[in-house]
């Protein structure tokens, strides 16, 4: 729902209209899942229907001149959905990583990232002080990366 929230937004100019637009991408998802083929191709078919209800929302709108013209709206649908699947892969690679990860480095990385937490703290908690847990979180953030790449690589050419 975020990432196809997100693309919504990509497509429609002002924030207060994503929840209408939203709104009608969940009563035609809902009323046609019966005719969804193959459960996979979940996304694919949920993103296609909001490119749909935000160009009849577009199309509605056409008189105010604050909305987009219905090419300039599919070139933007395009993008955001390129951009939508890339980010998934991405993430999924990231998670797979971090799922090699020993479980104490992938421990320290999940509790330095987590919300509220802070940096000055975790090293006193560790005995070390602010700027090697930054190295150590460094070098674990170096080999995500280093992971990630290769992943995605790997799914690029299989």
């Amino acid at each position: 729902e975020p990432a196809l929230r997100a693309f919504v937004r990509s497509l429609v100019p002002r924030r207060g209209d994503v929840p209408e637009v939203m709104q009608e991408v969940a009563v035609v998802l809902w009323r046609k899942f019966r005719e969804l083929a193959a459960p996979e191709d979940f996304r694919k078919w949920a993103f296609g229907v909001a490119r749909l209800e935000a160009l009849a929302w577009a199309r509605d709108k056409a008189r105010d001149r604050h909305v987009f013209d219905p090419e300039l709206l599919a070139t933007l649908a395009d993008a955001a959905e390129s951009s939508s699947l890339r980010l998934g892969a991405q993430r999924e690679a990231l998670e797979d990583c971090l799922g090699k990860l020993p479980d104490a480095r992938r421990e320290l990385v999940l509790t330095a990232y987590a919300p509220g937490t802070s940096i000055e703290k975790m090293a006193v908690q560790r005995g070390q002080t602010r700027m090697a847990l930054y190295k150590v979180l460094h070098r674990i953030r170096l080999a995500l990366v280093e992971c990630t790449r290769r992943a995605l690589e790997q799914a690029e050419y299989a």
